[in-house]
């Protein structure tokens, strides 16, 4: 066991917590009012271990199934394991939840009168990710994005107290392209865990087949089908790119810092020639940073 699945046997709420240092996007930056900051780290708490259920990485020991009500035994069942993170959910709702991160929830939920919707759209993206690993087409890709990241900047506009139809929109489609940028970067990770989400029709379309995949360097087809969703993933992000002009202050910089994250992906990816297989193409601190001042200038 490592030391940090020893961490996490002994204490998962902090340690879940404290992943946030390696996601590709600042979860709660410091320059945020205190307020929100403490809000936005529940949500990201919450977001974080219903993925590391999903992808089964959770340490071993059982801690997490415990505090969830599961049997050791069984922690290993991710749909069940699902369906008790869940319930305890709803006891966020409704009573008192029994993991410790649910219970750093409730107070957030309440002062920002949240409701269960978004969080259970996560939850069902990943119990579709135990069902289905390939995607027919675009479409299909995107209502599974619908689940697994949309999710998540509905949260940070309701903390924020920022929604509205049209911020919703926007951010949707900003965090629909972070998706796909991520599933890009990752297409080696997640062929080992049996998932493509690459749409089948797109492979047939440039002749990759899976076992293209799973070479060490891509190919030409490869990197035509990767730089055509690349594309998409760009093209998204410039729809959303409205949403940092209609907010001011600090959460102006916060959604610049979210948007300018994703086009420094894309370059990074274009930079590696559009070859993400030996690992994920990931853009420098510099690269960000003149994104950020893009972004803010309204440029691009």
């Amino acid at each position: 066991m490592t030391a940090a699945h020893t961490a996490r046997a002994v204490d998962p709420e902090h340690a879940t917590l404290a992943k946030a240092a390696n996601e590709n996007f600042p979860v709660a930056p410091f320059f945020l009012p205190r307020d929100w900051r403490t809000d936005l780290m529940a949500v990201y708490g919450f977001a974080r271990l219903v993925d590391d259920i999903g992808d089964g990485d959770l340490a071993p020991g059982g801690a997490d199934a415990r505090l969830l009500g599961v049997p050791g035994d069984r922690a290993d069942d991710r749909l069940l394991m699902l369906d008790a993170f869940e319930a305890d959910l709803r006891r966020v709702f409704d009573g008192t939840p029994r993991h410790p991160l649910l219970r750093r929830l409730q107070p957030t939920v309440r002062r920002r009168s949240l409701t269960p919707a978004p969080f259970l759209g996560l939850i069902a993206a990943n119990r579709q990710d135990q069902v289905v690993g390939r995607y027919e087409t675009y479409d299909d890709l995107l209502a599974y994005c619908e689940l697994s990241a949309n999710p998540i900047g509905h949260l940070v506009l309701a903390v924020t107290g920022t929604s509205t139809p049209e911020r919703i929109r926007r951010s949707d489609a900003i965090c629909t392209a972070l998706q796909i940028v991520e599933h890009l970067q990752d297409v080696a990770e997640d062929l080992a865990r049996d998932r493509v989400y690459l749409p089948a029709e797109d492979m047939k379309r440039f002749h990759v087949q899976e076992t293209d995949l799973a070479a060490p360097t891509a190919g030409a087809s490869v990197r035509a089908l990767i730089a055509h969703e690349t594309g998409r993933a760009r093209d998204l992000l410039s729809e959303g790119a409205p949403l940092v002009g209609s907010v001011r202050g600090r959460l102006r910089l916060l959604l610049a810092g979210f948007l300018a994250g994703g086009r420094a992906a894309v370059r990074a990816i274009e930079a590696a020639d559009h070859d993400v297989l030996p690992g994920p193409p990931k853009p420098g601190k510099l690269q960000l940073l003149r994104e950020v001042g893009v972004t803010l200038r309204g440029e691009g």
